[in-house]
C-alpha cells in the first residue's frame, strides 16, 4: 500500500495542481519542500508516496517503488504489469483533482528518476489533456511501444532535465529518451546540466519555476 501523500495547499485561490512523483526508495517528503518553493500561490502540490514492494534490481529488498525495476540494461525486461498499475494510480490522482474542480488542462505531472519515467508514461497514456510534464533524470518506460501506444498529451509541453554526470540513470538514457520523444512531441525541450549527478540543482529548479509560471499562470 502507498503511504499518504504530502500535500502543499495553494495559498491563493486554488486553480492549478502539480502531482510530483519521487524516485526509487524515496517518499513524498523527499520532494515536497523543493516543489513548494517553486510553485505559485494558486497552485497545490501533491507528492504521493509509492507502495512498498520488493525490487529485483536491489536483490529483492522491499522499498517504496512505483513498479519493479529488473535491470539497468536499456533493452532489458520491464515490469509491464507494474507500470500499467502505477499509471492507473496516477490517472486516479488526476481524476480526483478534476472532481475537486481543477480542469485537467491546469494539472502538471512531474517526477524524478523512476517517478519521472512514470510521469511521462502516465501523460502519454492519459486521454485527458494536461498542462504539461516535468521529467527529471529519467527515461521513458516501455519505450518500444511509442509513439504507437500514446493516447493523448502529444501536443502539450514537456521539459526533460538530466545531469551529464548522472551515475544512476545514465545521461545517454536521457539523450535516447529525448531523441525518441522529439519525433512525436512538438513542444518538447531537453535540458542538460553540466556536472550534475543524480540529483537536482538551483539552476534546474529555476528552469522548472519558469516552466510552471509559463504553462499554468494565474487565472
Amino acid at each position: 500500500m502507498a503511504g499518504s501523500p504530502v500535500v502543499t495547499a495553494a495559498t491563493a485561490k486554488h486553480t492549478a495542481t502539480m502531482i510530483f512523483l519521487h524516485g526509487l526508495g524515496d517518499t513524498g517528503h523527499g520532494w515536497a519542500s523543493a516543489m513548494a518553493a517553486i510553485k505559485s500561490p494558486h497552485m497545490k502540490v501533491i507528492c504521493p508516496t509509492a507502495p512498498t514492494m520488493p525490487v529485483t534490481l536491489n536483490a529483492g529488498f522491499r522499498m517504496p517503488s512505483w513498479f519493479d525495476l529488473r535491470t539497468l540494461d536499456v533493452n532489458g525486461p520491464e515490469d509491464e504489469e507494474g507500470i500499467r498499475r502505477a499509471t492507473d494510480l496516477v490517472h486516479s490522482m488526476i481524476e480526483a483533482e478534476i472532481k475537486a474542480g481543477v480542469p485537467s488542462e491546469r494539472i502538471i505531472l512531474g517526477g524524478f528518476s523512476q517517478g519521472g519515467a512514470l510521469a511521462i508514461h502516465s501523460a502519454l497514456k492519459c486521454a485527458r489533456p494536461l498542462a504539461g510534464v516535468i521529467a527529471l533524470s529519467c527515461w521513458l518506460p516501455l519505450h518500444r511501444q511509442f509513439p504507437g501506444a500514446a493516447v493523448g498529451n502529444t501536443e502539450i509541453p514537456y521539459i526533460l532535465c538530466h545531469g551529464d554526470c548522472d551515475p544512476v540513470v545514465p545521461y545517454k538514457w536521457g539523450l535516447m529518451t529525448a531523441s525518441l520523444l522529439k519525433q512525436f512531441l512538438p513542444k518538447f525541450e531537453f535540458k542538460t546540466y553540466r556536472g550534475l549527478m543524480h540529483c537536482s540543482s538551483d539552476e534546474e529548479m529555476r528552469d522548472l519555476k519558469t516552466f510552471l509560471d509559463k504553462e499554468v499562470p494565474p487565472i
